[in-house]
């Protein structure tokens, strides 16, 4: 277990522990979140625990051209269902991923330190917000961080109030992301919710490759 100092350094992803726990204190400040990212790290932690930082092996990742859009969904983005934005409101999206109920999951990791510290990485360019709207009532959305230079998104919370609106939207976003000639989506860990979307686990080694 590393414990980090005033130093704004990780040690090597692959020190990280059997559940990909790499290192524990530290900061959320604007050069630490970027050192970490573009290291293949992360933070996820609880409101009662310090900073963890995490660099999961295997990693789950989307490749653009791996992208799943079933009959439902395509049918829906003919028919316009939502209306979809960047940047029109991070802190309303980051606020629901926080607060909304999921299954099987008590409270959340995203800490109000959490959402200042991405609200000035998004402030600064960083962090691309993803709002979906029916109706004028945002129902969906997501948000992650984006590495321009090595062009790797890196997601990190999604939210739906009514169904297949965090789909379309994160849909919506890749097509945006391949305009910019993204080369992979960094999922970090497993769900069945983006497995559906096309995404799959690779060695963490072949996963930092892209970060270099």
């Amino acid at each position: 277990m590393y414990i980090l100092t005033d130093v704004i350094q990780f040690p090597p992803a692959d020190h990280a522990d059997i559940d990909g726990l790499l290192a524990i204190g530290g900061d959320l400040s604007v050069n630490r979140l970027l050192e970490a990212y573009n290291n293949g790290v992360f933070p996820w932690y609880s409101s009662d625990q310090p900073i963890l930082w995490f660099s999961p092996n295997p990693r789950m990742v989307l490749f653009p051209e791996e992208l799943k859009i079933s009959k439902s969904m395509r049918q829906l983005i003919r028919k316009e269902q939502f209306e979809v934005t960047f940047n029109k409101d991070f802190e309303k999206v980051i606020d629901n991923c926080a607060t909304i109920k999921r299954t099987d999951q008590e409270g959340t990791w995203i800490t109000n330190e959490m959402q200042m510290a991405y609200a000035e990485l998004h402030k600064l360019g960083y962090v691309i917000s993803v709002e979906v709207w029916e109706k004028e009532e945002l129902v969906g959305g997501l948000y992650g961080v984006w590495l321009a230079d090595k062009k790797v998104f890196c997601g990190e919370s999604m939210f739906s109030r009514v169904s297949n609106a965090s789909k379309y939207g994160f849909i919506k976003l890749v097509e945006w992301l391949i305009q910019k000639q993204v080369k992979l989506i960094d999922c970090q860990v497993y769900t069945e919710h983006l497995a559906s979307l096309g995404a799959r686990e690779i060695p963490r080694e072949e996963f930092l490759k892209f970060l270099k």
